[in-house]
């Protein structure tokens, strides 16, 4: 093919260190998928718009890269309301919780992601936080200490979490609202990828952005993240525009498969096969095989080989289906 300069906007370049938050869409019209959810927050939002009152408290959960903070940003825009933002492993002490709840406005809304990381000890000063307003303090030590109560004003609390299991029912049950977010389907991946793309001063065709959608994993950050391999790849090799051979050269380059499998995760479903003779095996016994975390096994890939039916979690163990023993034979020829 001819190959010419890719057409990019230099001050999309400019910015790439912020590329993640010039992506993330800034009104509700531009958020795509997860439209059931979208449906009750807009309910709950204008609502309290209504009442003039703080929104309900938030739980949001599900794989990475769903749009989980996206959505409290959203929340918060609707909301016209300020947001705070702080994550459970930042708030280690007391004293951390308490500065960042008594620095609060009325009706701001304060997002906490990785919730289910927060200290134990922590999270029950949250619950009368959350419930009726008041912060808890106990100043001094021994028989001298004392109990100092502190009102707070009207707030919104979002909470954020890939492990809603790990949460304890006292703070879940806090929630006047939780969602769980799905992953997307492929024609909303092609809508966001096609609206990012416009975002970036980057010309692509249709068959390259199926073809960058199809490897996404059904999951918006991923489909981000290829879109701007492949910009990189198309531009280092003077590609006119992002087409079809530059997207599938990009894909193997990175070693992702029209499925959006990564190494990592046919490695997992190879050593079921190949070690564990299609399973079912343990997770301890896979995860010492791959020499890997098995909370990374069972929280980063395992959720994905799931929803695509490749592999089974059974009483017995893992096992790899029909379609994963395809899959990984199919696969076999290409890397």
């Amino acid at each position: 093919m001819d190959e010419k300069d890719l057409k990019i906007d230099t001050n999309a370049n400019n910015v790439e260190q912020s590329i993640d938050s010039i992506l993330r869409p800034k009104s509700w019209q531009e958020y795509v998928g997860q439209q059931k959810v979208k449906d009750n927050l807009r309910i709950i939002i204008d609502a309290a718009k209504k009442r003039e009152e703080s929104c309900d408290h938030l739980l949001f959960f599900g794989s990475a890269g769903l749009g989980k903070t996206t959505l409290a940003n959203l929340v918060a825009s609707e909301l016209g309301a300020n947001l705070k933002v702080t994550s459970g492993p930042a708030l280690e002490k007391m004293g951390d919780l308490a500065a960042v709840l008594t620095n609060l406005s009325a009706h701001d809304v304060l997002f906490i992601d990785e919730i289910h990381r927060i200290n134990r000890l922590i999270e029950e000063v949250l619950y009368p936080a959350m419930e009726s307003r008041k912060l808890h303090l106990i100043v001094g030590k021994g028989p001298g200490a004392r109990t100092l109560s502190l009102d707070l004003p009207p707030f919104t609390m979002i909470a954020a979490t890939t492990r809603p299991n790990l949460l304890s029912t006292p703070l879940r049950s806090r929630f006047g609202a939780s969602f769980k977010l799905d992953y997307y389907e492929k024609q909303d991946i092609e809508d966001i990828l096609r609206r990012n793309a416009s975002t970036l001063n980057l010309e692509i065709d249709e068959e390259a952005l199926k073809i960058i959608a199809n490897a996404s994993r059904r999951t918006p950050r991923v489909a981000n993240r290829l879109l701007r391999r492949v910009r990189d790849y198309a531009q280092v090799h003077d590609y006119l525009k992002i087409d079809k051979e530059s997207a599938e050269k990009t894909l193997k380059l990175l070693e992702v498969d029209d499925l959006g499998l990564d190494p990592h995760d046919r490695r997992i479903l190879e050593t079921i096969i190949e070690k564990f003779n299609g399973g079912p095996v343990g997770l301890s016994s896979l995860a010492a095989a791959l020499n890997e975390d098995k909370s990374v096994i069972e929280e980063v890939y395992e959720p994905y080989l799931i929803s695509l039916g490749l592999l089974n979690r059974t009483p017995a163990g893992r096992k790899a289906t029909d379609l994963g023993h395809e899959h990984i034979k199919k696969q076999k020829n290409l890397f």
